[in-house]
């Protein structure tokens, strides 16, 4: 199955992207907390590796697509942008993100706003540069957000994508498979009392074209200079793109 029939709660009356929305409304206010916990912090670090890749282009304007609670476009600020936009289809994980700028002193740099990775509310070559942080495998039409996302670069801007993907080696092959499919969902289930949205991520990550797959997929759609750089054993992929 793709990943872009893989949806959180199975229910054929609605679209992947309604589902994905009430999934991470559901979650919201446990979402930070279960996210640096399940990771035991690990995605931080892949943040800053992820956001260095983008010094390179010196980006003034930053679109973090998929925001979620923010914390691309938090790590993003290290580039001293003068604009960050955070962007997601959840409203409730917006609202979250929006007290943590808030909390931060930063709602004046980074804004926090609803919308969609297929109809970008900007102009072409809007931005210098744009990140995804696990969030393009729960895109509804994966190659239309893709498009979309390189139409609101700048030329010469980057892309930068940091998702899960699934390690070839032992023991971390096996440990992760045990992780992700035993103890996450467990432990998400525990302490979001959402139980499907801790085993829809699993399998959103088994269904996703990662890897070389993936880099086909932006080649094919525009992107140059693609580059992956798989971290902690594989567990998951920084993927950078140019226009």
């Amino acid at each position: 199955m793709s990943a872009e029939h893989v949806k959180p709660y199975g229910d054929s009356g609605k679209s992947k992207k309604e589902e994905v929305a009430e999934m991470f409304n559901n979650i919201s206010s446990k979402y930070d907390f279960l996210n640096h916990f399940l990771s035991l912090g690990i995605d931080k670090l892949w943040r800053k590796k992820a956001v260095k890749l983008m010094k390179q282009v010196q980006p003034k304007r930053v679109l973090d697509m998929a925001t979620g609670t923010g914390d691309f476009a938090l790590e993003s600020l290290v580039l001293k942008p003068n604009e960050v936009v955070g962007l997601d289809i959840s409203e409730g994980m917006l609202e979250m993100g929006r007290q943590k700028m808030k909390k931060r002193g930063v709602d004046h740099i980074i804004s926090m706003r609803l919308g969609d990775s297929e109809s970008i509310p900007y102009d072409d070559n809007y931005f210098d540069a744009l990140t995804v942080g696990f969030g393009v495998r729960n895109f509804e039409n994966l190659e239309k957000g893709l498009s979309d996302m390189l139409r609101v670069i700048k030329p010469g801007g980057m892309a930068v994508i940091l998702e899960f993907s699934k390690p070839k080696k032992f023991p971390i092959k096996q440990l992760f498979g045990l992780y992700s499919n035993h103890i996450l969902p467990f432990i998400g289930k525990t302490v979001s009392k959402d139980a499907r949205a801790y085993t829809y991520l699993p399998e959103s990550v088994a269904a996703f074209p990662e890897g070389k797959d993936f880099e086909n997929i932006l080649i094919k759609l525009g992107y140059k200079d693609v580059k992956l750089t798989p971290v902690s054993g594989g567990i998951a992929t920084i993927y950078t793109g140019r226009k």
